[in-house]
């Protein structure tokens, strides 16, 4: 517990915005329900909470610009009732500044870019709100890429999504590979001159999904300097009935690869429907560092799986 106290623990993935919209819940209560909250965020230690905009098919293409703005203002209201305990990040500065005053720092990202209805304008406006990370995809195919839906084509980045990638560089954005077909990862790697993320994928040596990654792309996404976030979707870490011990094998396998300053964790809490035994909700991450801990990892290379790696991401596209 010291040391996961100790660490700065960053999660590059959750659905709560989507609890929170539907108004089943509130941020600031403790709940029996879903995986995060605010009382829980701070029982289990978290830092660094990435919050996704996911946006529901039914909104697709057409209606995905005005949902994606009802989702920030969802936020945005949470961010303003709990304003003491949870502030909205845009720079590293930000966060060190929110963590050093006990509160976690929120960090706005987008899952699916019909958000930005086609237009590099709303790409900068949707910069402007606070939004620091974009999953070009979600499954299906939009004006960028193919999702993993639809992945028979074999088809990767259109060229407004190479334009996508490029204006996210030059903006400093996070590019999120999580969700794309095969070919949109490699055409990715070939474009972007900032490090990426895969913000919540596995190792597909460990768990053959294509939702996870190859270890041809975790290779390349090393070279690039990029993080994978851990995913705790159970069909993305053992075919039946996974434990916290099967997500550490993804992690083993990662730091084998290309040692351990490539990978973080990417929850994907409130978007799934069940968890590995073990890591039933936030509160239990202090387990995976225990776990951690188990399987011999040096404390300064826990830090990193933690939360450092992605920090580094962070300083270097969105700045310090």
């Amino acid at each position: 517990m010291e040391l996961h106290r100790s660490a700065t623990v960053v999660d590059t993935h959750c659905d709560t915005l989507l609890s929170l919209a539907s108004g089943r819940r509130q941020l600031k209560e403790r709940c029996d329900q879903g995986h995060i909250d605010l009382p829980r965020l701070k029982e289990g230690g978290v830092d660094v909470q990435f919050f996704a905009c996911y946006i529901e098919p039914q909104y697709k293409p057409e209606r995905a610009v005005k949902r994606v703005l009802q989702m920030i203002d969802v936020f945005y209201r949470e961010m303003e009732a709990n304003h003491s305990d949870i502030e909205l990040a845009r720079t590293v500065g930000d966060i060190e500044r929110i963590s050093s005053l006990g509160k976690v720092a929120a960090v706005l990202s987008i899952e699916g870019g019909e958000a930005i209805g086609d237009d590099l304008g709303i790409l900068r406006v949707l910069h402007r709100l606070g939004v620091r990370a974009l999953g070009l995809v979600w499954n299906e195919r939009n004006s960028l890429a193919d999702g993993l839906a639809e992945r028979r084509t074999r088809g990767g980045l259109t060229n407004l999504g190479v334009q996508v990638v490029q204006e996210m560089n030059r903006l400093g954005m996070i590019v999120d590979v999580s969700h794309l077909t095969d070919e949109g990862f490699w055409d990715v790697i070939e474009v972007s001159r900032q490090p990426i993320i895969a913000s919540h994928s596995n190792a597909r040596a460990v768990c053959d999904h294509p939702r996870n990654l190859t270890d041809d792309q975790i290779v390349a996404l090393a070279k690039n300097g990029g993080v994978m976030g851990m995913n705790f979707a159970p069909a993305f870490v053992r075919p039946e009935a996974p434990t916290i011990e099967d997500l550490l094998d993804h992690i083993d396998h990662i730091c084998r690869l290309v040692g351990p300053d490539h990978v973080g964790l990417g929850s994907d809490f409130d978007g799934i429907s069940g968890t590995p035994r073990g890591l039933e909700d936030v509160t239990q991450l202090p387990s995976l560092t225990a776990g951690l801990v188990r399987r011999g990892y040096r404390a300064a290379d826990i830090r990193k799986i933690l939360g450092d790696n992605h920090l580094r991401v962070m300083r270097e596209v969105f700045g310090a």
